[in-house]
């Protein structure tokens, strides 16, 4: 059995070829933040969900969301060149809701830690 599916191996070339598109070629300002976490293959390599994060409030995600619509053609055509696939697959973009929940789990903890230390602290004599 492969190690990888091929899917996975897309996947991965995809968005190291697409955060390289991001960081030196696309100068639109409302991607300048924009961040590619995660890019997802259908296993008939015809459709790729990307995942991106975007610091800043809601309005900077949405726009950002904006972007990529914008410079949707132009990112196909740059990883079509540079990946050889036969079918480009057409390309969804998602925000990545996993760093919020991540730094709302982090502030909980954090807390429910300090709640712990008040009510545990050893009384004085």
């Amino acid at each position: 059995m492969k190690p990888f599916a091929r899917s996975d191996r897309v996947s991965g070339q995809i968005q190291k070829v697409l955060s390289d598109i991001l960081k030196k070629k696309i100068k639109d300002p409302r991607l300048e933040m924009a961040t590619i976490t995660g890019v997802d293959m259908s296993s008939d390599l015809r459709m790729a969900r990307i995942y991106f994060t975007a610091s800043g409030s809601q309005k900077s995600i949405e726009e950002a969301t904006e972007g990529f619509k914008s410079a949707l053609g132009y990112v196909k055509r740059t990883l079509a060149s540079q990946l050889g696939l036969r079918y480009m697959p057409d390309l969804k973009f998602f925000h990545d809701e996993s760093f919020n929940y991540g730094t709302r789990m982090d502030k909980i903890i954090q807390v429910i830690n300090t709640e712990n230390e008040q009510n545990n602290k050893p009384t004085e004599k």
